[in-house]
This record gives C-alpha cells, sequence and structure tokens, in this order.
C-alpha cells in the first residue's frame, strides 16, 4: 500500500518533533514536488522540503538507534500513535477544535473535551486562533484559551477571522 500524505495532517520526525502539513507546492523552475509544513513548537516556523525526502525512510545507517521506519510517519496528535490507513477513526478533540467552523463551536468543542487537551495541544489551538496562552499548568492554559473563545464569541459572533 502506497503511503499517501494528508494535507492538515500531523506527523512525528523521526527525531520525535511535531509538525503539521500545511500543503503540497511546486518548485517553479523544476517542477518539483515539495512539501510545506510548519513545526507545532517554539515559533511554529514553517519549512519546505521536497517531497521523495520527505515520504523517505530513516537512514538506518546513518542513524541506527531511531526505530522509526519513515522520515516522517503520521500521527494522531493527540496520543502520538500512528495512523496507519492515513486517516484516525474517529477525529480527535484537537482535529474537531481546529475544524469547527465558529468561535462558539470551538468553545463548545474545548469545553467538552478539556480533560483531554495536553499543553501541546493547547498551543497548537492557540496558535490556529492567533494567540498565546501563558506558559503555566493546564488548567491555567485551559482557561485562558476559554477567556479567549469567550471574548471572540461576545465580540466578533461566530465569525472566525479572514
Amino acid at each position: 500500500m502506497e503511503r499517501k500524505l494528508v494535507p492538515g495532517g500531523f506527523y512525528r520526525h523521526f527525531k520525535n518533533k511535531l509538525y503539521q502539513v500545511k500543503c503540497v507546492a511546486f518548485h517553479s523552475e523544476t517542477k518539483e514536488k515539495m512539501v510545506v509544513y510548519q513545526a507545532m513548537y517554539g515559533e511554529y516556523a514553517v519549512y519546505v522540503r521536497p517531497y521523495d525526502m520527505f515520504m523517505s525512510e530513516v537512514d538506518h545507517v546513518k542513524y541506527p538507534e531511531v526505530t522509526q521506519k519513515y522520515r516522517f510517519e503520521q500521527v494522531d496528535p493527540v496520543t502520538m500513535n500512528n495512523i496507519d490507513n492515513g486517516m484516525p477513526e474517529e477525529d480527535s478533540p484537537l482535529e474537531k477544535f481546529l475544524d469547527a467552523r465558529g468561535y462558539e463551536d470551538k468553545l463548545d468543542v474545548l469545553m467538552r473535551n478539556k480533560d483531554k487537551f495536553t499543553d501541546e495541544m493547547i498551543d497548537i489551538m492557540a496558535e490556529s486562533l492567533e494567540v498565546v496562552v501563558p506558559e503555566e499548568d493546564t488548567s491555567k492554559k485551559l482557561e485562558s484559551l476559554k477567556k479567549v473563545l469567550q471574548a471572540h464569541t461576545k465580540y466578533e459572533g461566530s465569525h472566525l477571522r479572514p
């Protein structure tokens, strides 16, 4: 079965960092297929890498201690478990949050799943809203994100920024 790249999917690099694939692009001069992806940590930097390299296997001669088969493997961002068939059986709470259309819907997902979110997931949700949550414990980060969503709901309705 051929591996398929999933735009919007989360991928773990063999050095154990989490990234989200944004899209597939093509080099304007060479027409080489490229993957545009974003780090889900630190400054949330955006990178581009040749498609074939992104999908390649780890060089186990150079990295004998690595157990991961591929350079990047799709994972469920909640459990960090591999996704073998390209899509999780059920949307994770993080995916539900990111897919929610309006602030009220995002707030609803947040409140229904607050015990399932990790610090890393909260950081991803905050980044998707272009806000920063304080570097505190998980419950305080959730409360901060909740207040942001409540303010957006109150003052801007359910429409997300363009």
